[in-house]
């Protein structure tokens, strides 16, 4: 088994089964995915569209590919054939446009609502209060080819767990409120995707349901391009 292969199983070993795992692959080659993959993994993250449509292709059709960074809109179009979900839904016009070529192709994507809890302004996403007062007013109904899954969050860079805790901790309360109120009923709101390679740990202890890591499985990214 190979080095990637090997830290999979590790992974695996220290996840709870009810979290899903997204490889993030970005930066990284189609072998270290296809050694990912032998070892069983299926559901790849990437954040820049040319890389995604560039590597889908090259490997299996039973990849599951998700869009984890700011998707600009004259890139939806671009990706749409090969995602699954797009994990960054960071407003109504983008979630509309998203439905739009969904609807163009004939397929239905999954989204997640990115929710913005950290401190740093660079993050991208929706504030709490901004989210719940849009869900409320109806402005995420009457689409039928996207399907909200739920919300992704993204921590403040810091070595303070106790501030990435809270900042966890607030996403599941507007998760958890948005479940039992606006997307009451609704089976498929389900996914609260939370924790990196730093704090996953933190984050599935404050419920996280899908965790996204790179450098834990390949290892430091290979800038190039």
């Amino acid at each position: 088994m190979t080095e990637i292969g090997r830290n999979i199983t590790q992974l695996r070993s220290e996840v709870p089964a009810n979290v899903r795992i997204v490889a993030v692959s970005k930066f990284h080659t189609v072998q270290d995915i296809e050694a990912a993959y032998a070892a069983g993994q299926r559901i790849f993250g990437e954040n820049r569209a040319q890389e995604l449509c560039t590597k889908a292709p090259l490997l299996p059709s039973d990849v599951e590919w998700h869009f984890l960074g700011h998707l600009q809109r004259n890139k939806v179009r671009m990706i749409m054939p090969y995602v699954n979900t797009i994990q960054s839904i960071d407003s109504v016009e983008l979630l509309r446009l998203v439905d739009a070529e969904a609807a163009r192709l004939g397929k239905t994507v999954n989204v997640l609502l990115q929710l913005h809890v950290a401190q740093e302004e660079t993050k991208t996403g929706f504030a709490p209060a901004e989210l719940m007062m849009l869900a409320t007013d109806g402005a995420f109904i009457g689409m039928n080819n996207v399907r909200i899954c739920g919300l992704m969050t993204m921590a403040s860079f810091v070595d303070d767990m106790e501030q990435v805790r809270t900042e966890f901790t607030m996403a599941k309360s507007v998760f958890d409120t948005l479940k039992s109120a606006v997307f009451m009923g609704n089976s498929n709101f389900s996914t609260l995707s939370m924790g990196m390679t730093g704090d996953w740990r933190t984050a599935v202890r404050c419920g996280s349901t899908m965790v996204r890591i790179g450098t834990a499985i390949f290892g430091e990214r290979n800038y190039q391009g």
